[in-house]
């Protein structure tokens, strides 16, 4: 036999359930960004060229020139952007922290 379960349901807030599904939906949307980063590097392959005569040209050795790496106002961006996800996460834990604190009680 069961154990005796509770009859009592937590229904939650409106608030909660938009915290819930907006938790969701960012789980969901950088599950996606993930996913599409990886993407093009896992599938990615060497086609060699092809001569419209004689079929595959074969590999040659060649030049590599590298220059720069990623631009200034990449880094920038990518620090501001990080910036921003931290002060929100801080402002959002710090909100979800101060809702659990009994009230103080001025006497």
């Amino acid at each position: 036999m069961l154990a005796s379960l509770s009859r009592h349901h937590r229904h939650l807030t409106a608030g909660a359930q938009l915290r819930r599904i907006t938790a969701a939906l960012a789980a969901a949307a950088l599950g996606l960004l993930a996913w599409a980063a990886a993407a093009p590097a896992a599938f990615a392959q060497v086609l060699p060229p092809e001569d419209s005569n004689h079929g595959p040209v074969p590999a040659t050795t060649g030049r590599v020139i590298t220059a720069g790496g990623t631009p200034g106002w990449q880094i920038t961006l990518i620090a501001v952007a990080a910036a921003l996800t931290a002060a929100v996460a801080a402002v959002l834990l710090d909100r979800a922290r101060a809702s659990r604190r009994p009230a103080s009680s001025a006497g």
